[in-house]
């Protein structure tokens, strides 16, 4: 006897989601915000330079090596940079733009603030690299702070008057320049951006249209913001 069988129903397949081609070629607005974003860091980079001898002094308690807790103020505008534009070379261009500016103010030192300033962007931008130009949130901003500080470490304790200093406060510092570039350039850069952004200064870029709010429901319901729910080489003289 013949048994009958199950009709197959077969189901349409959902449409697939069009996800737009990244386009790294960047526009005239990258190109102005990233060098206004360098000419101000470079000005607050010749204050940091200004106020670097008596905050340095202030930790001497801890050793030499405990310098490296002011790096981070020379090196958050790499990061900025990156995290505004999200192109390949913003956070390099950023940077140099910032330290060209710090060096024709003027200080002490000169022609070197543009070889600092191209190695730690080179820093930050090694890391948005190694992210592939697709991790933009808070990890990926401590990552180029690290690198960054990583990068300035082992400049100061190669190239200036660290250079003298034993192996234990050598390690110091580049553990302190560290530290200083995740918090300082990584942290407050993040946090720099996500303010920038929620005022509308940043519509113009993904960075800015990430950070909205969203209407969960009804006008007594909670909102949220990205996912959270919210309620209402300077460091010594040169060798």
């Amino acid at each position: 006897m013949r048994t009958k069988g199950h009709a197959q129903c077969t189901q349409p397949s959902p449409p697939r989601r069009h996800v737009p081609p990244r386009v790294y070629r960047w526009r005239v607005v990258d190109i102005i915000v990233a060098a206004v974003v360098g000419v101000a860091s470079g000005v607050i980079f010749w204050a940091w330079g200004l106020a670097w001898t008596p905050l340095s002094a202030a930790l001497t308690f801890l050793g030499p090596g405990a310098a490296g807790l002011l790096a981070g103020g020379w090196l958050f505008a790499g990061v900025l940079g990156g995290l505004i534009v999200r192109k390949p070379g913003a956070a390099l261009f950023t940077e140099i733009v910032a330290g060209v500016v710090e060096m024709l103010i003027g200080n002490a030192w000169g022609f070197t603030d543009f070889i600092w300033a191209a190695v730690e962007g080179l820093g930050a931008e090694i890391a948005f690299a190694i992210l592939l130009y697709r991790v933009w949130n808070v990890w990926g901003a401590l990552f180029a702070g690290a690198l960054a500080g990583a990068s300035t470490g082992i400049l100061d304790t190669t190239f200036t008057s660290l250079a003298a200093l034993n192996a234990a406060q050598k390690w110091l510092y580049f553990g302190t320049a560290v530290l200083s570039g995740v918090v300082i350039a990584g942290l407050l850069g993040w946090l720099a951006v996500r303010g920038l952004a929620a005022t509308g200064a940043l519509n113009r870029f993904q960075a800015g249209r990430r950070v909205r709010v969203v209407d969960d429901g009804p006008e007594d319901a909670p909102r949220h913001v990205d996912g959270a729910p919210t309620a209402g080489g300077r460091s010594g003289s040169a060798a």
